[in-house]
């Protein structure tokens, strides 16, 4: 639901009326990851996707029922499904959608619409949603501050409602959506349910280090993806905004300086493009040592052996050295600074989904893998 935030907060604040339709689990080869939404307003408008076209129409309707009627709804797809098949999911896969109503009179409405507040302005915060349970709770919603404070909740069940904060706000720390089970033996939870987390985040970082041509091109692919891109160099003459006008931020500083000072976390991407060994070996230095996702180099085979050498002479371990992604990209045979940033982004994209880069012509791997960040999680279990 959070990821068409902007376009629901529009509708908040007009006063609309609106149903929205949540991919909360996927089997197989789905389309949409859980947290794609589709929402449907009083007036028949429409907005976002939860299957790229399959069960659209199926999902409109019930969005259109929901919002006659004030009732939440959990409905499968799948291939076996005689109604999903007429509806076009013919794809192997299968999806759970809630469908929630968001009217005026809804209980939730206040949380919802604080949610979409918070991720349309970029603020930080989790939504956490019963998706499978009790059918009185069923869509109930709980919202999760970066500092713990709670909105809304499941009712009379004060245990349930801490348990599901708590790892709400363990997925918010690592900037994920997926799904939390209360297990078995949480007798003080009540009955077992599953939840839906959503997270609302700031981008992702990209660091991008080296004002080159082949920067210009990666800064317009990350900021494509959806990254915060910032471009560092110590050299300003090509440090220019008029050089780099997608960047989100402009940096004139030694790379090395410029990132022990700067902020990063567990998704942030790091792209050293300089291919000069006063830049190279105490940027690496630094930030091969940094809990960060990527860290990848531009460079011949010869370079990256002999920038290797000069890492292992600063210090640095095997162990580190393993995380280096150099020569930089996937093997696409690129030759232009587009086709060299789309090698770069791609072997970003496979890292972060769990992808393998191979052709998927031929190939036996699954097209949509079954990334960590999505899998669900068991509490309350004595697993």
């Amino acid at each position: 639901m959070l990821d068409i935030a902007e376009e629901l907060d529009r509708w908040v604040t007009q006063g609309r009326d609106f149903a929205v339709a949540t991919v909360v689990g996927v089997g197989g080869s789905a389309p949409r990851p859980p947290g794609a939404a589709l929402a449907v307003d009083a007036d028949g408008a429409a907005i976002g996707s939860v299957s790229g076209g399959c069960v659209e129409s199926e999902v409109y309707e019930l969005c259109r029922q929901a919002l006659a009627d004030g009732e939440s709804v959990l409905a499968p797809f799948g291939y076996d499904d005689a109604d999903a098949f007429a509806a076009g999911l013919t794809c192997g896969g299968t999806l759970d959608i809630l469908v929630t109503p968001v009217r005026a009179d809804s209980p939730d409405r206040p949380v919802l619409t604080a949610a979409l507040a918070a991720a349309a302005r970029g603020r930080t915060a989790a939504l956490a949603r019963i998706v499978a349970g009790p059918a009185e709770l069923l869509g109930r919603a709980l919202l999760v501050g970066p500092d713990g404070t709670l909105l809304g909740g499941f009712g009379a069940r004060p245990e349930l409602d801490r348990t599901v904060a708590a790892e709400a706000a363990a997925l918010l720390d690592a900037g994920r959506t997926g799904t939390v089970e209360t297990g078995e033996r949480g007798e003080r939870c009540g009955a077992p349910v599953t939840v839906l987390v959503e997270s609302s985040v700031p981008p992702p970082r990209m660091i991008v280090f080296g004002a080159v041509d082949f920067a210009s091109a990666l800064v317009r692919v990350g900021a494509f993806l959806g990254y915060h891109v910032t471009v560092c160099d110590a050299r300003p003459v090509f440090t220019t905004r008029a050089r780099f006008p997608e960047a989100d931020e402009i940096v004139v500083d030694w790379p090395h300086r410029y990132l022990e000072r700067t902020a990063t976390d567990a998704r942030t991407v790091l792209c050293v493009l300089t291919h000069d060994p006063k830049f190279d070996v105490p940027l690496l230095r630094r930030a091969l040592r940094l809990p960060v996702a990527y860290v990848g180099a531009m460079g011949s085979r010869r370079t990256h052996l002999d920038r290797l050498e000069l890492l292992r002479q600063a210090g640095l371990t095997e162990l580190e050295l393993a995380r280096l992604h150099s020569p930089i990209g996937l093997d696409l045979g690129a030759r232009t600074p587009e086709e060299t940033a789309l090698s770069i982004a791609a072997e970003i994209v496979a890292g972060r989904r769990g992808g393998t880069g191979v052709p998927l012509t031929g190939a036996h791997t699954p097209i949509h893998h079954e990334a960590p960040d999505r899998a669900a999680r068991r509490v309350g279990s004595v697993a």
